[in-house]
């Protein structure tokens, strides 16, 4: 095939859908003329990435020894390997290219923890989209999202990929995410594969540290950490990745409860399950699998279809076949499950990638804005004192201050797919496009860095930066200072650099890291209107600046348009509506914190409340769906449609809220419920619905919700089974966690 057809058409045609029948013909076709290798390459995912050992990508896919590559970003590398597969291997099968985009491809969006900080699913779905068109136009067919775990400990890093503490707000965030990412079907022209993951209980590891056992009984794991799986199955998700960690003493890349029973058994799922890197071969390292013939076994016996990067499954299985220790039929519905994908994705048609494509796509003035409007959206103003927030573009004399103020690796946050160049707009750029006639100072401050490099620079070593000295840090601290201390208003651009969030960047504190509070009480000192900025991708411990700093906004990780997003909330050309979706601690060793508790012997109020902990109380410096904005709200006239409801039946929640302010303004509406006794105790408060309302000054709107069985019902250890019961119930509606308005309801038989 010349180098020309290679690249493809100009225009991709529209490939017609295929149904289920012709699909399973297809990959019955494919099947019957397949030999035991090639069946098994499909099994493998390998590495296209310098740092993967083993040989090189070409002469496995030329073998036939592959089903798909990861950690390979270049249009021209996918056609040729897709050369190799579809005209040189021995079943001419299409490869599948894979990488993970998390929150953008070139056109960065904010973190997931901050599209769910939006409140409002529609954002992370038009997030994914783009994301989405952008990476198919390069070449991928499948990404490793959305990160769908639980996490309710901050010091975990992976806490910056997922919707934060709760699953309700996981879940409408897990089925925006999918939808955005595959359409409205696996195949649909500029989409990829979604893949949910990390199945399951990840964020829960044990002190939040990454890849760390998981201890969770059935009764946690189905209430909260299932969730969102479970409707990303619903919603037609294509893959699932199995998590690293053990769960319950079982690892979840070994585990067939998970990946047979539950996934593929109790919630029917078709697609096929990929391994977390490395995971297979990993069991024999975590003292489940004796060598690595017996983590091939375990592994796909289990439910993992593919091995991505290990090359276990390439290695043993065909010996596990040929001496009758796997059977074969076992093999077979793993490829199929790969090859149906491969169908539908229309890649036996079109398997070229135009290389022409990407360039254009990314030109989209549609994607830019998009990212400033869900970085908007995103944004939760923590404090606002004196109505120090917005600010007045008339001002004359700015500093901005701070390690990350112009820091572009910092404003598009973790997880950057493969050899991408951060090109975000920063705050400093923000803020100066705001104010084009005002003197803008900047001064950066000691810089701020990990202790313990992350392995994903080992990995891909790029040019180090030198680490300023001791002298060096001084000096840049003193500078900031009498920077600030020249301006009429300051604002501070702290937090966290890209490599403190995410993979392999757990934290044993949540303090802001480096001098950063040392400076900003310096700062503070000078007796000058004081804006806090945060760039980070978790919550941290800011209790200090909570009670000195008037105005505190959470930016997040807001992405390429995030400099004049948050530009566009300080001089007030939009107006924060963003919501926490996870607690702010008062100090790191608070972790885990999350809202929805159970009610112990001694609750909030009780005389052995305090002593929880003697040097500090137990609560939130900042509760969950908690955030303020420049208009006021109320939210009155709670009604429930009936008193009493049968069980199996349904009741509607309403309420008004009011914007009592001057400006127009969203507030996101929030229900919560608690089932007072049961066979089981339940959690203190549990969201069951939510809506982001936007409201002109005096504008009143009325906000519905419905509460039936699968919002008042849950898994009971003690019944072990779902149950919905026949108990008293406590509703409240409110801005946040912990909303006042309340109501009874009694569910009866």
């Amino acid at each position: 095939m010349s180098a020309k057809k290679i690249a493809g058409p100009k225009k991709k045609a529209v490939l017609p859908t295929p149904s289920e029948s012709e699909v399973a013909a297809r990959v019955e076709a494919l099947l019957g003329q397949m030999s035991l290798e090639e069946k098994i390459g499909q099994l493998a995912q390998i590495g296209g990435a310098s740092f993967v050992p083993g040989p090189k990508p070409e002469d496995v896919i030329r073998k036939g020894g592959a089903g798909s590559i990861l950690w390979l970003n270049d249009t021209k590398k996918f056609n040729a390997l897709q050369k190799i597969a579809v005209e040189e291997s021995p079943s001419k099968i299409p490869l599948l290219f894979a990488l993970d985009v998390i929150h953008g491809y070139r056109t960065i969006f904010p973190v997931p923890l901050a599209m769910a900080a939006s409140w409002d699913p529609a954002v992370a779905e038009r997030a994914q989209a783009v994301a989405a068109k952008e990476a198919r136009a390069a070449g991928l067919h499948w990404t490793f999202g959305p990160m769908l775990d639980i996490a309710r400990d901050a010091r975990w890093g992976r806490i910056v990929e997922g919707a934060g503490e709760d699953p309700y707000l996981g879940t409408a965030m897990a089925v925006a995410q999918v939808k955005g990412f595959q359409g409205e079907y696996i195949g649909a022209p500029d989409r990829v594969v979604a893949c949910a993951k990390h199945f399951a209980g990840y964020g829960a590891a044990d002190g939040g540290r990454d890849y760390d056992p998981v201890y969770l009984p059935e009764g946690r794991l189905r209430n909260v950490y299932f969730p969102p799986f479970e409707a990303a199955v619903k919603a037609g998700v294509g893959t699932f990745m199995s998590a690293y960690m053990d769960l319950n003493d079982v690892p979840a890349s070994g585990n067939r409860w998970l990946l047979r029973d539950v996934l593929r058994g109790e919630w029917g799922f078709k697609g096929f399950v990929v391994s977390d890197a490395f995971a297979v071969g990993s069991l024999v390292i975590q003292g489940f699998a004796r060598d690595g013939r017996d983590a091939a076994f375990r592994g796909l016996s289990a439910g993992v279809d593919m091995d991505m990067a290990s090359s276990t499954y390439l290695e043993h299985l065909v010996g596990l076949v040929q001496d009758g220790t796997m059977d074969i039929e076992i093999i077979n519905e793993s490829v199929r499950s790969i090859l149906a994908i491969k169908v539908r994705m229309g890649l036996f048609e079109q398997p070229y990638a135009d290389e022409t494509q990407l360039a254009k796509v990314v030109k989209l003035p549609e994607h830019r804005q998009e990212a400033r409007r869900a970085a908007q959206r995103s944004m939760v103003l923590l404090r606002n004192e004196g109505g120090l927030l917005p600010l007045s573009k008339g001002l004359k004399n700015v500093a901005v201050i701070g390690p990350l103020a112009d820091s572009k690796e910092a404003t598009e946050g973790s997880w950057m797919v493969f050899d991408h160049t951060p090109a975000a707009v920063t705050v400093l750029k923000g803020i100066r496009a705001k104010l084009p006639g005002a003197k803008v100072s900047y001064a950066a401050g000691p810089e701020i860095r990990r202790d313990i490099p992350s392995w994903f620079e080992t990995m891909a070593p790029e040019e180090k930066k030198v680490v300023q000295t001791a002298e060096q840090a001084q000096a840049a601290f003193r500078k900031a200072v009498n920077t600030a201390r020249k301006a009429d208003l300051v604002v501070m651009v702290l937090g966290e650099n890209a490599d403190m969030a995410g993979e392999a960047a757990s934290r044993a504190s949540l303090d802001l890291p480096g001098r950063q509070e040392e400076l900003l009480r310096a700062v503070v000192a000078l007796g000058k209107p004081v804006v806090l900025v945060l760039l980070n991708g978790r919550p941290l411990s800011i209790g200090w600046a909570a009670e000195n700093v008037p105005a505190i906004l959470e930016a997040w990780e807001p992405g390429s348009e995030g400099g004049n997003a948050v530009a566009d909330i300080l001089f007030g050309d939009a107006n924060p509506g963003g919501k926490l979706p996870v607690c702010f601690p008062r100090k790191g060793s608070h972790e885990p914190l999350y809202y929805a508790r159970n009610l112990t012997h001694s609750p909030e109020g009780h005389p052995m409340y305090n002593p929880r902990y003697w040097d500090g109380l137990p609560i939130p410096l900042y509760p969950f769906g908690f955030g303020l904005s420049y208009t006021t709200f109320s939210i009155t006239n709670l009604k429930v449609s009936a008193p009493k409801v049968k069980v199996g039946s349904q009741v509607t929640v309403t309420a008004e809220v009011t914007n009592t302010g001057s400006r127009e303004g969203d507030e996101v509406v929030q229900l919560y419920i608690h089932q007072k006794a049961g066979s089981d105790s339940r959690p203190m408060r549990e969201l069951k619905g939510f809506e982001r309302v936007t409201l002109k000054p005096g504008e009143t709107k009325t906000v519905s919700f419905k509460l039936g069985p699968a919002e008042l019902g849950y898994w009971s250890t003690n019944a072990g089974k779902w149950v919905q019961e026949a108990e008293a119930f406590d509703v409240w509606v409110g801005a946040d966690s912990l909303a006042a308005l309340h109501a009874d309801l009694e569910v009866i038989q």
